[in-house]
């Protein structure tokens, strides 16, 4: 095992004779590449975390459940009063009224063998149209929390990966730099002197 010296910190910004231009516009880069990859995939995932919220708070807030009922007979076998939470869903018509007083009609799934007339919760918009029941505030969370994490991977991605060509790019300058030198002085090694 080789032996290190101390790790010294920031040495891409010490003073060293040896250092070139590309030596020090890559240390910027990557020091800005991290500095820009941190604050978009922060920025963006916490204002997409708190959109998300806001968006599903409102949702609770407008959407309302509204007894329906199931206009034609469901299909299927009529289930046991016993297991008609577990008996399986079927896709009915039923009708219901809004709150402004207008009939509206649609489907929803429904317990099989449900007989024309019975009494189902359907969830509705402002404008009385079918939704899905509103998410519950710690599922709004998870929700909120997932979505803006997955955003602000993608948002961190782009600048991270600009950066990373840029480098790439860069390092294969500074090698077309060391070949041109090595062709220039590489054969003055090889001559005697005498």
């Amino acid at each position: 095992m080789a032996f290190r010296g101390p790790k010294v910190w920031l040495w891409r910004w010490r003073r060293n004779p040896l250092k070139r231009r590309a030596d020090a516009v890559e240390s910027w880069i990557v020091l800005g590449a991290w500095l820009i990859t941190v604050l978009a995939g922060v920025l963006a995932g916490l204002t997409a975390t708190r959109s998300v919220e806001h968006e599903l708070a409102q949702e609770r807030v407008d959407w309302k459940p509204v007894v329906a009922l199931v206009t034609q007979d469901a299909p299927g076998p009529a289930p046991a009063n016993s297991s008609r939470t577990n008996s399986e869903m079927v896709w009915a018509k039923v009708r219901w009224t809004a709150t402004d007083g207008s009939s509206h009609t649609g489907q929803i799934r429904v317990p099989s063998g449900s007989e024309l007339g019975t009494p189902v919760t359907v969830w509705t918009d402002p404008q009385g149209h079918l939704v899905t029941k509103p998410a519950t505030p710690s599922q709004a969370q998870l929700r909120a929390t997932l979505i803006g994490t997955l955003l602000g991977v993608g948002a961190a991605a782009v600048p991270f990966v600009g950066a990373r060509a840029l480098r790439i790019r860069l390092e294969r300058r500074r090698m077309d730099q060391w070949d041109e030198e090595w062709a220039r002085f590489g054969p003055l090694w090889g001559r005697k002197t005498g």
